[in-house]
C-alpha cells in the first residue's frame, strides 16, 4: 500500500498526461486569441449574423421576437466556426508548416492533441457566448432560465463534436482541401443545416438528412432550450453519437504529416 509520500501506481503517469493536455489547450487557445483571421471568424461573422437576423423577417415565427430565436443560432454558428472551421483550417496548415510533426515526438499523441484543442474551443466559446450573449441582452433577448443548464451542456457537446469532426478532415486531407471543405461546410450548415435556421425550413426530402446532422441537433435543441427551456433528448443523443464516432475515426486516422 503506498504511503502518504508515495504516488499509487500509475498516478504520475495520470498527473503527467494530464498536464500535457492543459498546457496544450492553453497554447492552443493563446494562438486562436492572436490570430486575426481567427478573431474575425469568432467575433465579428456571429454578430453580423446576429443584427442580420435580428432586423429582417427571415426568423418570423419561429418565437415571440426575433432576437429569442436568433441568439440560438448565432451560439449554434459559433460553435461550428470555431470548432469545425477555425480548428479544422489552422491543423490543416501546421501540418503542411511541419507543426503536427513536431508535436508527434511527444509524449501528447493523438488523443492528447484532441482533447487539448476541445479546451482551446471552450475557452474561445466562453468568450463568444460572453460576447453574443451580451449582445442579446442588449438588444432585448430573454433565454428561458430553464433552458439555460441544457444550453451549456448542448454548447459543450457540440463543440466535442465539430472538433472532432475538424480534426478528422485536416488529419486527413490537404490543407487546400482542408480549407474548401470547412468553408463550403460553413456556409451550406448555416443556411441549410439547421444552424441558424430550424431544419423544418429545408425541403421536406431533405429533412430525414438534415435531422440526423449534428448541426441540425445543436441548432434545433439550442432553440428548444432557450426559447421554450425543453430539453431534446434526441439532439443530445445524436452530438454525442456523433462526438464518439468523429473522435474515434480522428484519434484513429489523424496523420500528423
Amino acid at each position: 500500500m503506498p504511503t502518504s509520500t508515495q504516488a499509487a501506481p500509475g498516478t504520475s503517469n495520470a498527473v503527467g498526461t494530464l498536464k500535457r493536455i492543459l498546457l496544450q489547450g492553453r497554447y492552443e487557445t493563446l494562438a486562436m486569441i492572436r490570430n486575426g483571421e481567427q478573431l474575425v471568424i469568432a467575433i465579428v461573422l456571429p454578430l453580423m449574423a446576429l443584427f442580420g437576423l435580428v432586423f429582417t423577417d427571415l426568423l418570423k415565427n419561429i418565437a415571440a421576437r426575433p432576437i429569442d430565436a436568433a441568439v440560438p443560432g448565432v451560439l449554434a454558428l459559433c460553435v461550428v466556426s470555431t470548432a469545425f472551421t477555425g480548428q479544422g483550417i489552422a491543423t490543416g496548415f501546421d501540418r503542411r508548416y511541419g507543426v503536427m510533426r513536431l508535436l508527434s515526438t511527444t509524449p501528447l499523441g493523438r488523443t492528447g492533441l484532441i482533447y487539448g484543442k476541445v479546451m482551446a474551443v471552450l475557452a474561445v466559446l466562453s468568450m463568444q457566448v460572453v460576447v453574443v450573449g451580451g449582445t442579446g441582452f442588449l438588444m432585448g433577448w430573454q433565454p428561458a432560465p430553464a433552458g439555460i443548464p441544457w444550453a451549456i451542456l448542448l454548447l459543450v457537446l457540440g463543440a466535442a463534436a465539430f472538433t472532432a469532426l475538424g480534426l478528422l478532415i485536416a488529419g486527413t486531407v490537404r490543407p487546400e482541401a482542408t480549407l474548401a471543405i470547412t468553408n463550403l461546410a460553413w456556409v451550406l450548415l448555416a443556411g441549410v443545416g439547421g444552424i441558424l435556421f430550424p431544419s423544418t425550413s429545408v425541403p421536406a426530402f431533405l429533412q430525414p438528412i438534415i435531422n440526423v446532422l449534428p448541426s441540425a441537433a445543436l441548432g434545433d435543441s439550442l432553440r428548444a432550450a432557450l426559447i421554450s427551456g425543453t430539453a431534446s433528448g434526441p439532439g443530445i443523443l445524436i452530438l454525442l453519437a456523433w462526438t464518439l464516432i468523429a473522435g474515434f475515426a480522428a484519434t484513429r486516422w489523424f496523420k500528423w504529416n
